[in-house]
Formats: structure tokens, C-alpha cells, sequence
């Protein structure tokens, strides 16, 4: 083992002993990359690395569309948009037992089409549906798993911020990513809607039957999905035609949203200004990590981990389903432990080489990334969903939460080796339109 290597070992095993201390993710990855790369080469060098480094993420062109998405979904927020999308679908679906955590789901799905973030789905769901599933006597168990694992379904359904990333760290088309998500989207919607179906035949008292709707009110209300499906159709039909590149695509979502919403009243002076807090909070917060992850990546370049992990791998005579499958453990081990967010910058520039050596699809791969991600979202100890959830809830246990979301995982599992035994569902959507 090389000098070089062992820095490297020492380097990662300090990065997860910050991370249990709950430093913040973004400063860990920094100061250890900072620590390792002077260590190697010199302080000069590492202090070269820190500015060069932070200054060519926070300029970077590319990005700007990561603040530009996280303001559509935030003005969709204050806007009630989301609420209009719980009515419709509880409308359509609420009659059946479980029809309103259903319903919830399919919010969820709409709402992460102008939003593209898991915490701010959950967040905005749990505030919208669970008293509405509360006040319709659902189980608690549920009614906030059903919350916090839709609202994982905001980071896969387009504009997705973690396709966003990985689209940057891997110099993927991230129109691809977008286009390749929409069926796995919906593919995944409808298993958790299954996981609801099933859920409820086992304990029935969990999900009551709800209110019934006539044909011409369930017709009347499509009339309140105008937005969401003038904003998705605008944006994503751009991209497809040619019409705009990503990073524009977010500007014309973000002024086409803010035009709908002023002009209809729907948006005061307050929460508009809400939304350019939060944006501001959230865009900071992923620049941030960006700017930790490339130092940290530099550092693990120079010690060559990742080569010699690659080479590692490639000279394991398993076949390459065997290979992916150990890849995709490690990401959700990983994943009850760190941000979903982290540990794809963490891990990525690592297994990106490895899948593309392989011979599979670097566009497929991203989806498939997303999918084992959002299992860490609903799982202990991290579970990000659930603790949004359960701020909301209030006084529902955080185990009641975890328990509730099993259904969920199970379904999520189930999503992730179909797509992984037929790559089509992600991939023959963005090879149709090329």
C-alpha cells in the first residue's frame, strides 16, 4: 500500500467520523480534502485548490439552474398550487380504501414535476395531507410514511435537483436525465399506489374509504391542474424541441409560474418574499456541498483511490449484474447514514468509472442512483423525509414514521431491480426523442 493510499484510507475514515458528529456535511468534505491535498503536496498548493476550487463552483454557468428550480418550487408552494393538486387527485381516487394516501402520492408525483426536491415534497405534502388524512381518521402509520416516501418521488419526476448533480459531476445531458426520469416517475407512483392497495387489505383501519364524487365533479376539477401541466409541458417540451438549454429551461419555469401566480392574485408581497429565502437557503446550502465534494474529489483523485477501486473491481471475475447489484448495497448502506445529496457527490466520481467500464448506460445509471438514494431518505438513522414529516406531525414517534415507510421501501426495491433487469424503462424514452 502506498503512502499515497493510506492518506487517502485515513482521509475517509475522519470524513465518516465528522459526519457522525453532524458537522456540516459540506465542511467536512472540504476541510479534509483541504487537510489531505496540502498533506500531500503543500499548504501553498492546498490553499491554491480551496480558492481555484470554491470560486470555480460558485461561477460555474451551470448552476444557476439549481436556484432557478428550487424558486418554481417554492413559489408553487406559497402559491396553494399544491393544494389544488391534492383536490384533483383525491377527487379521482379518495373514494377507494386508501384513496386518500393515494391521493397523496399522485400530489406528490404532480408536485415534484414543478419542484424536483424530496424535502421540499414531503414538507409541502405533510402540510397539505396530513390533516386532511387526520380529519378522515387514517392510521397515522399510513398516512405519514405515505408523506415522507412521495415525497422522495420530487427528486426523480422532473426538473430533479439530484439529476441536476449528477448531470454536473458526470458531464451528462441533463435534458436526457429529465426525460429519462418521467417513466420511471410514473412507474414508481403506481407501485407505491399498489404498496397503499396492499397495505390497506392487511390492516384495513389504516386507510378508511373516503368521500365519493360524481363524473362531472371529478371532469370540473382537472381545470385546477392547469399550472402544473402548463409549466411541465412548457419546460420539458422546450428542452425536447431544442427550444432552450436546462439552465434556461429553469428561468422560463421560474417566470412562467411567477406570471401565472401574480396574475391570478395568488402570490403576496410575503411569500414571494418566503420563497427568495428559501431559495437562496436551499441553492446555498447544495452550492456549498458541490464546492466540498470537488475538493474532497480532488483530494481522492490524487491519493488514486478511485482508479485503483476501478481497476479492483474490473479484475473481480463477476459479471456485471453482480457488480451493479454490490454497487447498489453500498449506495444504500451509505445512504442510512448520509444525505443523499452528499453521498452522491461522494461516491460518484468513484463509481461513475467503474459503470461506464462495465458498458452501461451512464443516463440509466443516474436513474438508478436516484432510486437506492431515496431508500435513504425513508430509513433510520438519516431518513431525512421522515423527520421533515415528523416535525410536521408532531405527535406522531419517529418510529411510527419509519414503520410506516416499510411498505414504501418495499416497493422501492421492487421498482429498482425492474428497472435494473430492464434498462429500457429509462433509457428508450431519451433515445425516442434523439
Amino acid at each position: 500500500m502506498s503512502d499515497f493510499t493510506l492518506v487517502g484510507i485515513i482521509g475517509i475514515v475522519l470524513l465518516l467520523f465528522l459526519f457522525f458528529t453532524r458537522m456540516a456535511v459540506a465542511y467536512v468534505m472540504a476541510i479534509v480534502g483541504f487537510l489531505g491535498y496540502s498533506y500531500l503536496t503543500s499548504l501553498k498548493a492546498g490553499m491554491k485548490l480551496l480558492a481555484v476550487d470554491v470560486f470555480s463552483v460558485f461561477s460555474s454557468y451551470g448552476l444557476t439552474l439549481i436556484p432557478l428550480f428550487v424558486f418554481m418550487g417554492y413559489i408553487a408552494f406559497y402559491a396553494g398550487v399544491s393544494r389544488f393538486l391534492y383536490d384533483v387527485a383525491y377527487k379521482f381516487i379518495g373514494r377507494v380504501r386508501g384513496g386518500l394516501a393515494m391521493a397523496t402520492v399522485m400530489a406528490c408525483a404532480a408536485f415534484g414535476a414543478v419542484c424536483g426536491s424530496a424535502t421540499a415534497t414531503s414538507a409541502t405534502m405533510g402540510t397539505i395531507g396530513l390533516p386532511e388524512m387526520k380529519r378522515y381518521e387514517y392510521g397515522p402509520q399510513l398516512a405519514t410514511g405515505c408523506v415522507a416516501s412521495g415525497g422522495g418521488l420530487g427528486s426523480l419526476i422532473p426538473p430533479s435537483v439530484v439529476l441536476i448533480i449528477y448531470g454536473i459531476l458526470t458531464e451528462q445531458s441533463i435534458g436526457s436525465l429529465f426525460i429519462a426520469g418521467i417513466v420511471p416517475g410514473i412507474f414508481l407512483t403506481f407501485l407505491f399506489m399498489v404498496a397503499i392497495w396492499v397495505y390497506c387489505l392487511w390492516k384495513p383501519e389504516q386507510g378508511p374509504k373516503g368521500e365519493k364524487f360524481s363524473i362531472k365533479e371529478m371532469v370540473y376539477s382537472l381545470k385546477d391542474l392547469w399550472e402544473t401541466v402548463a409549466v411541465f409541458t412548457f419546460v420539458m417540451g422546450g428542452l425536447v424541441m431544442g427550444l432552450f438549454t436546462p439552465t434556461k429551461s429553469g428561468a422560463v419555469g421560474a417566470m412562467l409560474i411567477l406570471t401565472i401566480v401574480v396574475a391570478q392574485r395568488k402570490l403576496s408581497w410575503e411569500n414571494f418574499l418566503n420563497s427568495i429565502y428559501g431559495t437562496l437557503k436551499i441553492s446555498c446550502m447544495v452550492i456549498m456541498l458541490i464546492a466540498g465534494a470537488t475538493i474532497f474529489g480532488h483530494f481522492l483523485a490524487l491519493t488514486r483511490i478511485p482508479m485503483d477501486m476501478a481497476t479492483s473491481v474490473a479484475m473481480i471475475h463477476w459479471p456485471p449484474w453482480a457488480i451493479m447489484a454490490l454497487i447498489c448495497l453500498i449506495f444504500l448502506v451509505g445512504g442510512f447514514f448520509i444525505d443523499s445529496m452528499a453521498l452522491i457527490m461522494l461516491t460518484i466520481p468513484i463509481f461513475y468509472p467503474i459503470v461506464v467500464n462495465l458498458g452501461y448506460d451512464p443516463i440509466w445509471f443516474g436513474i438508478v442512483i436516484v432510486l437506492v438514494t431515496h431508500m435513504g431518505t425513508i430509513t433510520p438513522p438519516v431518513g431525512i423525509c421522515v423527520y421533515i414529516v415528523r416535525g410536521i406531525a408532531g405527535d406522531v414517534p419517529l418510529m411510527t414514521i419509519f414503520r410506516g415507510s416499510v411498505p414504501f421501501l418495499l416497493a422501492l426495491i421492487v421498482g429498482t431491480a425492474v428497472i435494473i433487469a430492464f434498462p429500457a424503462i429509462a433509457t428508450f424514452l431519451p433515445e425516442l426523442i434523439e
